[in-house]
């Protein structure tokens, strides 16, 4: 690839900036978009390529249709923001959507079945993921190179109600259209994917410092070594392991936590070494990157699994209970959980204008305040419970979650050196990343062990008292319970397929009932509140710590006040200082 010269933004003129967020938040849209998408598409998915997802040894194929590309997007992006610095911004955000739009017509045209396709399709989705690392590691520095420091909270803020918009669009779009045809799930980007990389190669250009060094190899493979092994334990933990309904004490798990928390703290002590490490350490010390990336991280940690469970909750429960069939219930639960996504839309822009005028600190920690709220507010939820109650709450959270997000994410690009954008950027996409997979992992664990230990006996019973015998009850009670959570996940009635051969013994209106909308629902009811209020009692603390740690990021030197003139300079290389969190520590200049 040529090399590509580097213009200032006086250059480019006063348009240059809304090119680059108009383009930045597409990719944005269209790469949250297809992180969320799969997930009401899969029974669709699975049917198509001849797989029943719920037999135990087709698990790590859902689980990692589901996590991979969260996985590989929390490896990748400081790595990639790195090579933004390195190399320049556009050039890597334009290389991931091209990377990004090839994938999905890859994962368009699957020919195969069975496990082929399966392997196919999270193959396709990891390498989509690496094109979703390129755009998120690099939309967030683009747009800061562009905008000056007066303008960025809005211009992030735009960007940051793509990127959590998308993740809620896709569930919708998933319901739409996986019941035509599963392909078009993934078809649906290509289009849009062939505009977007047009038009970043022809319009968008690198304004940031560009700061040539040697790629810090081991800190990368340690790094993604780590970091990957500790994702992955996660994800298996979820799985259950011998008599255990999951696999926390499984050896294999243990390993890849102890030894990806090992290799890590190597990490560490080698970005303390070396000349050019790829985690730039010292950004630390700037108080406001500190402080914010801890509130992001755990945001993200109370955030993160909400959709999943939300999910579980109108398609296993409160649906079923309300007249929509099991085959309904993928595209109706997208559906209902809306009003989220209208208060995040709400929220975030108007939040991030806000926090250009009057701060980001109080908006940040009012926002995840009033998400924690919220949590409480589901907790005393009824789990049938009233429609307009549970989307008034839904509201409130994007709300809240809109009020933290642009702010916080502006106060910690803004605290960043010109030329450490892209890997602070980055840093930050990580921490995200990683908290939302170890946030899922999390939440599901707690509500598979609230099924654990009250579901069997209940399941027990119930099939007992409609016919069934109580040595087939009492077996088909015992099976694992992330059988019984993936079900209520995919929008499956398991019952039918847990009985098997049993049903024909049954009186048809027994059969009938047990298979119907109301007993699973019923069943699974009691024990998915009780994990249900230890989750999101862990999502309250965590959002509280965040709203303090937003408090903290205070800076000694408010950022919010270089001038216009002063941000084009520094993005230019034409000036030499500018507010002290600005400029680089010296070790690193």
């Amino acid at each position: 690839m040529a090399e590509r010269r580097t213009y200032s933004v006086a250059e480019l003129g006063p348009r240059y900036k809304w090119i680059a967020l108009s383009n930045t938040t597409l990719g944005m849209l269209i790469a949250t978009i297809n992180s969320s998408i799969v997930l009401i598409a899969l029974p669709d998915i699975f049917k198509g390529i001849g797989i029943n997802p719920l037999e135990p040894s087709n698990t790590s194929y859902l689980l990692w249709m589901i996590m991979g590309f969260l996985v590989v997007t929390a490896v990748l992006v400081v790595s990639f923001g790195r090579l933004g610095d390195m190399y320049g911004r556009a050039r890597m955000y334009n290389l991931g959507f091209a990377v990004f739009t090839f994938s999905s017509i890859m994962l368009a045209i699957t020919w195969f079945d069975g496990d082929a396709a399966a392997l196919w399709l999270i193959g396709w989705r990891i390498v989509q993921g690496v094109g979703g690392a390129f755009l998120m590691a690099n939309s967030s520095a683009i747009l800061a190179d562009a905008f000056p420091s007066n303008q960025r909270g809005l211009a992030l803020g735009m960007n940051g109600v793509a990127a959590i918009a998308g993740s809620f669009l896709g569930l919708v779009i998933g319901g739409v259209l996986a019941p035509i045809d599963w392909n078009l799930i993934f078809l649906v980007s290509v289009p849009i994917g062939v505009i977007g990389t047009v038009w970043a190669y022809l319009k968008l250009h690198d304004t940031g410092i560009r700061k040539h060094a040697r790629m810090d190899w081991w800190g990368n493979i340690t790094f993604a070594v780590g970091l990957i092994a500790v994702l992955v334990g996660i994800t298996y933990g979820i799985q259950p392991y011998g008599s255990s309904p999951t696999g926390w004490g499984s050896p294999m798990v243990l390993s890849c936590l102890i030894g990806g928390i090992a290799v890590l703290i190597a990490f560490i002590v080698i970005e303390t070494k070396v000349d050019n490490p790829l985690f730039r350490l010292s950004l630390f010390r700037i108080r406001a990157f500190s402080w914010g990336n801890l509130a992001n991280l755990t945001a993200s940690l109370g955030r993160g699994g909400l959709q999943f469970i939300l999910i579980i909750w109108l398609q296993g429960i409160w649906l079923p209970q309300h007249g929509y069939t099991f085959e309904q219930t993928p595209l109706w639960a997208g559906i209902y959980m809306l009003p989220m996504t209208v208060g995040f839309l709400v929220a975030a822009p108007t939040s991030g204008i806000l926090s250009d005028r009057i701060g980001s600190r109080m908006l940040a920690s009012t926002g995840l305040v009033l998400t924690a709220i919220t949590f409480l507010l589901l907790i005393l939820l009824p789990v049938n419970f009233n429609y307009w109650a549970f989307a008034a709450i839904l509201l409130i959270n994007g709300i809240g979650m809109g009020m933290f997000s642009s702010p916080n994410r502006a106060e910690v690009m803004n605290s960043l050196p010109a030329d450490a954008r892209g890997s602070g950027a980055g840093m930050m996409t990580t921490f995200q990343n990683a908290a939302m997979v170890l946030s899922i992992g999390f939440f599901f664990s707690l509500i598979i062990a609230g099924l654990s230990n009250n579901l069997p006996a209940a399941m027990s019973a119930g099939l007992t008292a409609h016919g069934v015998q109580p040595g087939p009850a009492d077996q088909i009670a015992h099976l694992p319970a992330v059988a019984v959570l993936f079900a209520a996940f995919l929008g499956y009635n398991p019952i039918q397929q847990l009985l098997g051969g049993q049903l024909a013994t049954l009186p048809p209106d027994q059969a009938s009932f047990l298979t119907g909308r109301s007993f699973f629902p019923n069943l699974i009811s009691g024990p998915f509140q009780d994990g249900l209020a230890v989750a999101f009692g862990f999502a309250i603390v965590v959002c509280l710590i965040g709203a303090v740690a937003s408090l903290l990021t205070k800076s000694k030197k408010a950022v919010a006040s270089e001038s216009v003139g002063e941000e084009l300079a520094a993005v230019a290389g034409e000036s030499g200082g500018g507010p002290s969190e600005l400029v680089a520590p010296s070790s690193e200049r």
